[in-house]
């Protein structure tokens, strides 16, 4: 009998990351109690929020290549042992300063998920799989996390307070870190827990690029990748609206409709939850077509229609909605954005099949600069306005220049004909 044991693999992965969205959003909904006890303003707390994407930016780009090289399991014990710690040290930081050094490190700690998560994939799951796996990993897990993080994370505020949360949040790293040095492993032959006949299915379907072992980043093809740069652009458009929700959102809920934090917490649930639904619909839709049409561009394609669909939905946004008519037009463009959650990973594999991890961390670092860009120019507008109402309309401009990218841009890579015909034969 094949064993599935690559499927434990995979939810070793999901777990992290959604362990890694509930830390970063934390801060979100301790807002009052930071500038309260470290007496910084809204404007602060914008750059907090951004410099935490600083930090991951430029540790993104280089985990890719550590991934590569040294492997997921090794990577991946070094960062979480780091955003375990900087975590538990966000509720002593003392100052302005002192939270912007460990959002910074935190930022650092988080950045290797993503690469690890995308060469995991690579190596565990035949390419049949891969997109449902990658939406779990990019969208499911993400949008997850957010979903459960303001019923979690206030109720844990109520139960042990603000410090606490950022406490226990820490011994969750803790503990994924010792079930991963029992159970993760860089490759299939690696585990004693996979048997031959489930190492024969993940080898039958691989890119003939991959490589089985770990290499050195090979820069030049990497950096002149002209389909890598197109999921980095386009990456980016999404990342926009993702970081500027995920940061403002209990705060516009809030401003604009006189919310409390619980009932922001509780309202937030609704984009989440179709974030969700669309990360499942995307991984669907993608392993469908790719099966039918076994052609890069068609990948891009389904982004590209989901980003177009997405900055259409925030129209409503700049007429002044009610708070039902708000909650529908933010829901459906997390929705619609969240079609593209795993395909990113899936494209970067296929942009750079020999050096997925490398590829996924470039891919990474320039989701992380919309993270920086995005918190402090939605504080920029906030303060300055006194409204959301222009970061809404960036954010559906942004959405519409990447999908047209997706849809214009990309150039076709030629697919292996035993490749071909293993995907037509699925």
């Amino acid at each position: 009998m094949r064993t599935r044991f690559r499927f434990v693999t995979l939810g070793l992965i999901v777990s992290l990351i959604i362990i890694n969205y509930i830390d970063r959003s934390a801060v979100s909904y301790a807002v009052e109690p930071l500038e309260e006890a470290f007496g910084i303003t809204t404007a602060q707390y914008g750059i907090i929020s951004s410099v935490f994407s600083v930090g991951y930016m430029v540790a993104a780009f280089l985990s890719g290549p550590l991934v590569d090289r040294f492997g997921c399991q090794r990577v991946l014990l070094v960062a979480v042992a780091l955003f375990s710690v900087t975590t538990a040290l966000i509720p002593v930081a003392g100052s302005f300063a002192g939270l912007l050094v460990i959002r910074l490190l935190l930022g650092v700690g988080e950045s290797p998920a993503f690469p690890a998560a995308t060469r995991t994939v690579s190596r565990w799951l035949p390419i049949r799989e891969r997109g449902v796996a990658l939406a779990l990993c990019g969208g499911v897990a993400v949008s997850g996390s957010l979903l459960i993080s303001g019923p979690l994370l206030t109720r844990l505020m109520d139960l042990v307070g603000w410090q606490g949360m950022f406490w226990t949040l820490a011994i969750l790293g803790v503990v994924w870190a010792v079930l991963a040095m029992a159970l993760l492993r860089d490759l299939p032959e690696e585990s004693p827990r996979v048997n031959a006949a489930e190492r024969e299915l993940i080898a039958s379907d691989q890119e003939a690029e991959a490589g089985s072992g770990r290499a050195s980043v090979r820069w030049r093809p990497l950096l002149t990748n002209r389909n890598l740069w197109v999921v980095a652009g386009g990456y980016f458009a999404w990342g926009f609206m993702f970081w500027g929700f995920m940061y403002w959102l209990p705060s516009f809920l809030s401003g604009a409709y006189g919310l409390s934090v619980k009932q922001a917490g509780a309202f937030s649930i609704a984009p989440w939850a179709c974030g969700i639904v669309g990360a499942l619909v995307g991984g669907v839709v993608v392993d469908r077509v790719y099966r039918r049409s076994p052609k890069i561009r068609s990948r891009f394609a389904v982004m590209g229609v989901a980003l177009l669909l997405a900055g259409c939905s925030l129209v409503p946004l700049a007429i002044a909605p009610t708070l039902t008519v708000a909650l529908i037009s933010i829901s459906l463009g997390v929705g619609f954005g969240f079609v593209t959650g795993g395909i990113w990973w899936v494209a970067s594999i296929d942009a750079a099949p020999d050096q997925p991890g490398s590829a996924a961390g470039f891919a990474d670092a320039a989701f992380a600069a919309s993270g920086i860009v995005a918190p402090s120019v939605m504080g920029f507008i906030v303060s300055s306005t006194g409204s959301f109402t222009s970061g809404f309309v960036v954010m559906a401009g942004l959405a519409v220049l990447g999908a047209l990218l997706m849809l214009l841009v990309p150039r076709e890579r030629a697919v292996a004909p035993e490749t071909a015909a293993a995907v037509a034969g699925a």
